[in-house]
Formats: C-alpha cells, structure tokens, sequence
C-alpha cells in the first residue's frame, strides 16, 4: 500500500477487523431476530377467515389481513375467498361437516338462517373476555346483528344504496348547486322534473337514471321508497306469520318505480348499469356504496354521490351489512375463540381502511377521524348509515326476496301491473309461509 506506513496500516486493519466483526455481530442479530420472529409465528395461533368479496372489496381485505398478521405474530390469519354465488352452501356445508372456518364473513340478512340452525356461536360471553363494547357500532347497523337481544356478530359496515351523479351532465342541465350537488325538489314530482330535465339537456343515448330491468335493483328501490312512507315498511304481521306487503304505501311507492321506466326515464333493457355509468352514458346512478371504489379510479369520471334522495316523508335506504361470525365447531379451543374475537374487533377497528372500498364503517367514532374524513366522497353518503331500510329478520328472507324479484321483472318488462305483481309476490310468500 504505497503512501501508507506500516503503523498506519495496523490501524487500518484493526478497525477494520472491528467493522467486519461489529456486521457480521449485526448479520446474525438480524437472522436470530428474524429466526426468533419465525419460530414465533409458527407456534401462533391459526384462524382460517371466509369470505365472499369480489374486486376491490377482496383486495382491501386482503391488504388488513397482511397488517393484522404483522401486528400480531401470536395471530396469523390464513384468508380463504370464495365466489359469493356459492359462498353460503359452501360455508354451511363445512359447518355441518366439522370444518368450519374459524371467522367468516356473513351478510346481516343471512344471519337469521344462520343463528336458528345453530350455525353460528353466540357472542355475549367472548365479548366480554376481550373487552368489547357493543356500543362503540353504529346502532342501525347494529341491531343486524342482534337476535334475541343477543350479539352474534360483529358489525364490520353498512352498504347503503346511495345517488350517483354525472357533474358533467347535471351541470348541462342546470341542476348542479355551487357546492357540486344536486338541486331537487320535494316529492315524486320534484325527482321526476330533476330526471326530465336531465334528459332534455344530454345526449338521447345517455340515461337520465341508469337501473336495468332484471335482478334486485328495482326492488331495493322501491323497498327504500317504501321505508320512506310514514307508517310504510312492514313486511310481515306482528307474528311474523303472514307477508303483509300488499298494501296502499308499498304500492304507492311501486308505482313511482314503475313510472319511472314506463316513461322511459330509466331506458329500458339496461343490463349492466354500473357499466353505464362508467363510461359516462347515464347521468344518475342508483346503487350501492361498493361502486365508489371502482368509479373513483376512472380519471376521465366527474361524478359525486348523495345518501339516496328522500322522496316521501322521511330518509331511508335499502341497505344490508357485512359482519363477522364465529361458525360453530365440535371442538374451538377457548385460546382460538379469544384471537378469532381480537380479529374481528381489530378489523371493525380499523374501518378507514375498509371505507376505501366504499362501505361505511361499523364504529362511528371513525366517521371523525383524519383517515376517514380524508377519503373523498365517503363522507357525503355516511349519514346514509342512521336510516338504513335492512331486510326484516326471517331465515326465508333470501328465497322471499327471489319471489319479489321474478315479479317486478314482469312489471318492469309491461307484463304486469304493480298491483299483480305486489299481489302474486305476496301470495307466493304467504304460500311458503304455510308450509
């Protein structure tokens, strides 16, 4: 080493030595921390979690899932997705068969079924060992949950069917405020001349309101409608025996949906309104929470979003939740049961994240936090959530809500008349009833 006395090179050399030393002290402090930190997650406890979620929803869960299990390397949660088409015969399948997952996703309006048959574990004891507050939830969202006063969930969101607008469009037509909103009148004819107007101002191939005529949409609309009526929403008798649908306001309301595609201002033959609405050929939209996270990654999209517009006497909404079970076991070890409650209290604590995907969040203390209110549009449609219109609580409420479809589909393609098509749906469910 030319330049360097042999002094000087000792020198070198010994803090050299050092640094080698001092890095390969470090290299194997990291593998035994990193070794410690595997040996530790492979003696964790395992919970296999359900769930039904498709695009966004899927990778928002997904993305919690990975966080919880960094948190907590004494909980590691292995996530099983199915599609929902199949999601329930495959859950109640593994629960009858004793391999049931320890957490799943299961939808407010499927937990009747699911609590009567015994499927689901009861809650009010595991709570209480962890430490849960019922009343930090949301209390519409709630009572989804609840049966016979009892908790057998744990609400994680509502989704609430909410106004999706074209700003582009109802600026055309004049019916945007300068604060970005719609401007409607009271009442059904306030919200026909807003849907008339509209069409007098945009293209003749865009849709004033974007509904197709099949599947479920008219009949969470007109089940939202229906809600709004004083003295409107009843499903069932006070027994629960008989379907007592087939009344004055539930009729009034059908027939305001009906209007509606009879005078073309839903065109008819929509089969894809979400799609519709994407590629900016509808100008309203009606539909659920779960559509915010998809629109708001289209760019070329000037759309906003109000809870849904209250026509008659008071605000209500179709709406429907995603909670968390614990499907019932032979054997659930009582160290599973409590990591199977942290993680569900943790991801109905962690709702911000959730809301990404367009739900409103369970706990309503995080509407006010930084994270929530830092997400656009969110925040228009929350207040959504204090006047849900859920499903009433019958384990045949799905298979009902099937009849209901099949006939408003009739109504909706000129085959019946809202009054046939309320009578038959009921009269079928009154068959079933009997049986």
């Amino acid at each position: 080493m030319k330049g360097l006395s042999y002094r000087s090179f000792i020198k070198v050399g010994f803090t050299l030595g050092i640094a080698a030393s001092l890095i390969l002290t470090g290299c194997s402090h990291n593998n035994n921390n990193e070794a410690a930190s595997a040996e530790r997650k492979a003696s964790a406890i395992q919970l296999n979690y359900w769930t039904p979620f498709s695009g966004g929803d899927n990778l928002f869960m997904t993305e919690m899932v990975d966080e919880f299990n960094q948190e907590h390397e004494d909980i590691q949660v292995v996530q099983m997705n199915s599609r929902l088409d199949d999601y329930y015969s495959r859950l109640r399948t593994a629960i009858l068969s004793g391999n049931a997952p320890d957490v799943a996703i299961i939808h407010a309006s499927s937990l009747p079924q699911f609590v009567q048959n015994g499927y689901i574990e009861d809650l009010s004891r595991p709570a209480q060992e962890i430490g849960l507050d019922w009343n930090v939830y949301n209390k519409a969202i709630m009572k989804a949950a609840l049966f016979q006063d009892k908790p057998y969930a744990v609400p994680l969101d509502t989704h609430v069917l909410v106004m999706y607008y074209n700003k582009t469009f109802l600026e055309q037509a004049g019916v945007l405020d300068a604060a970005g909103k719609p401007v409607i009148s009271k009442g059904e004819a306030g919200f026909t001349k807003f849907l008339q107007t509209i069409k007098q101002a945009v293209p003749s191939d865009v849709a004033p309101l974007a509904q197709p005529s099949t599947r479920i949409d008219s009949v969470w609309l007109w089940w939202s409608l229906y809600n709004q009526i004083q003295g409107g929403g009843q499903f069932y008798n006070q027994k629960g025996s008989q379907a007592v649908f087939n009344n004055p306001a539930a009729l009034k309301a059908l027939r305001y949906v009906d209007g509606l595609y009879k005078s073309k201002l839903i065109p008819p033959n929509i089969p894809d309104a979400f799609k519709l609405f994407n590629e900016g050929k509808a100008a309203v939209l009606i539909t659920g929470v779960w559509a915010t996270g998809a629109l708001e990654k289209n760019d070329q999209l000037n759309f906003g979003v109000v809870p849904l517009p209250t026509i008659y006497d008071k605000p209500a909404a179709w709406a429907d939740s995603h909670t968390l079970a614990i499907p019932t076991q032979h054997e659930m070890s009582a160290e599973k049961r409590e990591a199977a409650m942290v993680f569900m209290k943790w991801l109905a604590e962690h709702g911000a994240k959730w809301a990404e995907a367009g739900h409103v969040p369970s706990e309503s203390a995080i509407l006010d936090t930084e994270a929530f209110k830092a997400l656009n549009y969110r925040s228009d449609y929350a207040a959504a959530a204090n006047a849900v219109a859920l499903w009433p609580k019958n384990t045949k409420q799905h298979s009902f809500i099937e009849d209901i479809i099949k006939q408003f589909e009739r109504m909706n393609y000129g085959q019946e008349s809202p009054e046939q098509a309320l009578q038959k749906a009921q009269n079928q469910i009154n068959l079933e009833l009997s049986k």
